[in-house]
């Protein structure tokens, strides 16, 4: 019997079929949508980790049952905190370890990974969005529906990870829309000199980094290029949130902006290294 027989049948919350090395994952609960609970957290941690962890499997597809990816939508006004589990030290503990594990091991799974959101993914929308590829039914919404809505716990999971990285500038355009300011990132392109200076520099240390094949400048290049975006970072929080300096704030965005293409180039230069 091979790997895969072994822990194929040994989930409830989940349906394994494989064919040819692509593996479908799909998400149930009694044969119907989703429903979470602490249950299948940790049953998914330990799926992940051995579907990640078996090398016939060669592609992964990610998917729910019925009309919904996942859920159900926390009802803010509920006593019980995640299905009965006590809001205690030991309680959260119990929750943060298993959700730490589900992330790493997830993340750990090194082939491909396509996300079908076949409808609302209400809790645990990071399973779908972690994955390499995303097709979303014309209904799906994500959301996170257990944590800010429910007693203002600050989600400390792949919640926080992944809506952080895909939002990214998103969200402080949008806050600078609700004051009227326009950040003006295709017409306006006047800098700062210094700024400019430093991105000339970084640029051509980058150039210089991939004719040279050198990974150690540009591991040293990326270090201070997310310096410098934690330091935009904090600043575009101070300007929004304390100072409501708008404009300020908008000129911070147009630079983190700047920065992101600079990311993705660097990123680009490791690519051609491994090739």
């Amino acid at each position: 019997m091979s790997k895969f027989d072994e822990y194929c049948r040994s989930y409830r919350f989940m349906k394994l079929e494989r064919r040819h090395g692509i593996l479908q994952m799909t998400l149930h609960t009694d044969g119907g949508p989703l429903q979470w609970d602490m249950e299948a957290q940790a049953e998914f941690a330990r799926a992940f980790g051995e579907v990640g962890a078996d090398p016939e499997n060669r592609l992964v597809i990610l998917t729910g049952t019925g009309d919904e990816f996942s859920g159900p939508r926390l009802d803010p006004d509920n006593t019980a905190f995640f299905h009965g589990a006590r809001l205690t030290p030991s309680g959260l503990h119990s929750i943060h370890w298993n959700a730490r594990r589900l992330v790493k091991a997830l993340l750990d799974i090194e082939v491909p990974m396509i996300a079908i959101v076949n409808g609302p993914a209400k809790r645990h929308a990071d399973l779908a969005l972690m994955c390499d590829i995303v097709i979303a039914a014309d209904d799906a919404t994500f959301e996170d529906t257990a944590h800010f809505h429910h007693g203002s716990i600050v989600p400390g999971d792949g919640i926080n990870v992944i809506y952080t990285m895909l939002m990214g500038l998103n969200r402080a355009r949008y806050l600078l829309t609700l004051h009227g300011v326009d950040t003006q990132e295709e017409s306006n392109t006047s800098m700062p000199a210094d700024f400019l200076m430093q991105q000339m520099e970084w640029r051509e240390a980058l150039e210089e980094a991939r004719q040279a094949k050198d990974s150690a400048v540009l591991d040293e290049l990326e270090q201070r290029m997310q310096h410098m975006v934690r330091t935009l970072q904090q600043e575009l929080a101070r300007d929004i949130d304390d100072t409501r300096d708008y404009a300020a704030a908008s000129g911070i965005v147009r630079k983190l902006k700047f920065l992101e293409k600079l990311a993705e180039e660097i990123g680009s230069a490791f690519d051609e290294l491994d090739t």
